[in-house]
């Protein structure tokens, strides 16, 4: 099992109080110090507010963000955790993120969901849809985004959907990845989200689930892939995991069996938000100690 390191950016009020040059500057140095540790991947919230409740506090915009960690790492993977696909028209997503695989010389990962936080819609002028009708948009924008990150084909992407569309859209660059950038479809839902990871994903994020929550997932999620044809060893599984989740930023054997669980269980990689991260790098030092000793693979 492989793992990836969630950047502070101020989505949970890290960075509240921060001035904000020293806000980036941490962020920064946090990145740095996943790939100097062994980390596969860093990775990024897409929210505007802070949570749990909107304040006046630093939230940095991921792909702002991604495409500057793009010039100051070399080795680690930058994604999204998951972007909110009604902030953005599909094609621009699907533009934005070729350019982020070129500059990063091939190591984008395009993380996706439907979005949730209502009033971080309504504040920026965005409707709120509901549940549905967010979940049926999602499907239309996957489309519109397979086909334009396609980099074997130089045809331009043709999509009439009922919510979205592009005639004759024009992507270039290419995706260095071939033959896309690999797509992440997060989320825990097994009637509709689980659907759409196995018909146009590379991998389904679980948000939050324990391993005995992953466990009960895991047939389903075969399953899903069944229904299609689709060989279910094709869609990785991931897990989001967060600080206040037991375990997780707790040094020592608590962290080190929760991690080992998760790798025994053939999760693909965990992808944590570790408290303490907004102070400077001694947290993640610990964290990768304890890593290693559950036998999860960090690069040395």
């Amino acid at each position: 099992m492989k793992a990836g390191v969630v950047l502070p950016q101020g989505w949970v009020q890290e960075y509240r109080g921060h001035d904000p040059r020293e806000a980036w500057s941490n962020t920064v140095a946090v990145a740095q110090a996943a790939e100097r540790l062994g980390f596969e991947s860093v990775w990024l919230y897409d929210h505007f507010h802070t949570w749990p409740m909107s304040t006046d506090a630093i939230v940095f915009e991921p792909f702002v963000t991604l495409s500057a960690l793009a010039a100051l790492t070399e080795r680690v993977r930058l994604g999204h955790i998951v972007i909110c696909a009604g902030f953005r028209n599909p094609a621009l997503t699907a533009k934005m993120v070729a350019t982020l695989d070129v500059i990063s010389d091939g190591r984008a990962e395009l993380g996706i969901g439907a979005g949730w936080k209502r009033e971080e819609w309504e504040a920026f002028g965005y409707r709120f849809p509901a549940t549905g009708e967010r979940l049926s948009a999602l499907r239309e924008q996957l489309e519109v985004i397979t086909r334009m990150l396609d980099s074997t084909t130089d045809e331009r992407a043709t999509f009439e959907g009922e919510r979205v569309s592009v005639r004759g859209a024009v992507n270039q660059p290419k995706p260095l990845q071939a033959p896309r950038v690999p797509i992440m479809v997060g989320g825990n839902g097994p009637e509709v989200t689980w659907r759409l990871a196995a018909r146009y994903a590379d991998e389904l994020n679980l948000d939050g689930l324990d391993p005995a929550a992953v466990a009960r997932a895991l047939p389903v999620i075969r399953a899903r892939c069944e229904e299609i044809d689709r060989d279910p060893a094709t869609l990785k599984v991931s897990v989001h995991t967060w600080f206040e989740d037991p375990g997780v930023s707790e040094r020592g054997r608590a962290r080190q069996d929760l991690f080992g669980a998760y790798a025994e269980l053939g999760v693909w990689r965990t992808q944590s938000f570790v408290d303490g991260l907004a102070d400077g790098v001694g947290a993640l030092q610990s964290f990768a100690e304890d890593l290693r000793i559950a036998g999860v693979e960090l690069q040395s």
